[in-house]
């Protein structure tokens, strides 16, 4: 009795028998009535060095006099439940697996996030407060006692832990769940030296608890693995199935665009750790990745060459070829700048995938610019037509005049609607529009724009100088669209 009143909490009064405690323990099942408070994980010792004396001596006592079971299942009870008492302070509370996977997500995210601090805690903190505890109480000739009973009590703790991570991952799959299960990973990895530094400390003596808490450590870890492989491959799915019919307005970047880059940005903050994933867990379920080759990085480069493809695709649901590489101008330039913007993304997929993809982006500048602006210039040129014998054929002029100020509104009222929300993307088209479109209108107007006499006829035909092409083209992909006599008024 004194025994267990020292173990338990002075601050709270208990009339705990060994006889409820006994009927439990073996179970590594608390008993509602035994609740004691004592702060397990503190990196203090949780009890003063009197108490541990005094523990000491008792513990001799029984154990000399042959009360070695009760003396032991009463330390485990009320050790057991301190750490419990400590798992609630960090806000852990253990659910059912029921429990779990009935969860909403925003729920089981904030859980996760309790279980993943809380078993830190435990693996750094609380358990080697409790070795020591176990070594200072079971000294000398009962230290063997010691190691047993901290194994049981490592193993008990522990286990209460992991059935979590198993609830875990009977929840369905989805995207958003990689990071929180990959911190469960890491957590579960890095608790494995942990108890192998215990296994070593004990030389082996009574660790039949403590291997069957490593084997059960490296089965948890294999699981959470492949869920999280698993839910990776979930957002190749995704971009697969991701086929709406109806385009973007304006070209602009698509929300799937923006989804999988932000994601595979964060992913790749994780690299080292979906490195080790994949190599266990590998694309078909078996390892991944030849020697020296990142299975992550591969998998990586299946993501974005899926999402090129989805891209392509969609911008076929343009009826206009000049705003399908408008779009794909958009979300090209959109994926280069997020992978340029994280190092760890751009490590990942090295500087030939980002070559490619400036390449492809001046293959659809180039295109662009053949679709829409081939056909102005056109209209500037003197093919032989607008002279015949040095001298200018105004009906072919007039008409040229005409098809260019048509030309310039329909672009202006079309493209001003369009959107380029990258500032030097923008500034690039515009400037490199009006590097071509301005100096050989100009040079079209010096040639032929006084061969109207000055006065209504001029104006009829000789709209735009030259400065208000440039306006108009310095206006364009605002995602305003105007049109020329409504600007003009």
């Amino acid at each position: 009795d004194e025994f267990l009143a020292l173990l338990d909490d002075p601050r709270v009064p208990k009339a705990t028998t060994f006889d409820q405690v006994q009927h439990e323990v073996d179970r590594c099942v608390l008993p509602a009535s035994v609740d004691v408070g004592a702060g397990v994980g503190e990196s203090a010792p949780p009890y003063p060095p009197e108490t541990v004396d005094r523990l000491r001596s008792m513990a001799d006592a029984m154990v000399t006099a042959g009360y070695v079971t009760e003396c032991t299942q009463m330390f485990l009870v009320a050790r057991r439940n301190a750490s419990d008492a400590s798992l609630r302070a960090l806000g852990y509370e253990k659910a059912s697996i029921d429990d779990v996977v009935k969860m909403t997500w925003e729920a089981l995210e904030a859980e996760i996030a309790t279980w993943t601090k809380a078993f830190r805690h435990t693996i750094n903190v609380g358990l080697s407060t409790e070795h020591d505890l176990c070594a200072r109480v079971f000294a000398g000739r009962h230290a063997a006692v010691g190691r047993g009973m901290f194994a049981d009590l490592a193993r008990c703790v522990m286990l209460h832990m992991l059935n979590f991570t198993e609830a875990v991952t009977m929840t369905k799959r989805a995207a958003e769940k990689l990071f929180k299960v990959l911190d469960m990973y890491e957590a579960t990895r890095d608790a494995s030296p942990v108890i192998d530094a215990f296994l070593t400390a004990d030389d082996g003596n009574n660790s039949t608890a403590l291997t069957d808490l490593k084997h059960e450590l490296n089965s948890v870890r294999s699981r959470l693995g492949e869920f999280a492989a698993a839910i990776f491959r979930e957002l190749e799915s995704s971009i697969r199935a991701d086929a709406g019919k109806q385009p973007v307005p304006g070209g602009a970047v698509h929300p799937l665009t923006r989804y999988v880059m932000n994601y595979l940005k964060y992913a790749c903050e994780y690299n080292s750790t979906l490195e080790q994933v994949f190599r266990e867990h590998g694309a078909h379920g078996g390892g991944g990745g030849g020697d020296g080759e990142n299975p992550f990085a591969a998998q990586l480069m299946e993501v974005m060459e899926l999402l090129h493809g989805n891209l392509e695709g969609k911008s076929r649901l343009y009826k206009d070829p000049s705003l399908s590489n408008i779009f794909l101008m958009n979300n090209g330039r959109y994926m280069l700048q997020k992978i340029r913007g994280s190092p760890e993304t751009n490590a990942m997929l090295g500087e030939a995938w980002a070559r490619k993809q400036s390449t492809n982006l001046r293959q659809y500048h180039k295109n662009y610019q053949r679709e829409t602006w081939s056909r102005v210039l056109g209209l500037l040129r003197d093919d032989g037509v607008l002279t015949v014998k040095g001298s200018v054929q105004k009906p072919v002029l007039k008409e040229r005049f005409k098809q260019f100020n048509a030309a310039m509104d329909e672009i202006q009222r079309t493209q001003g609607a369009w959107v380029v929300s990258d500032e030097q993307l923008q500034s690039e088209l515009r400037v490199s529009i009006a590097a071509v479109v301005v100096p050989a209108y100009r040079s079209f107007l010096g040639r032929f724009a006084q061969t109207f006499s000055a006065g209504r006829q001029s104006e009829k035909y000789v709209k735009l100088s030259a400065d208000d092409v440039e306006a108009i083209i310095d206006e364009l992909f605002d995602g305003n669209a105007t049109s020329m006599t409504r600007r003009r008024t």
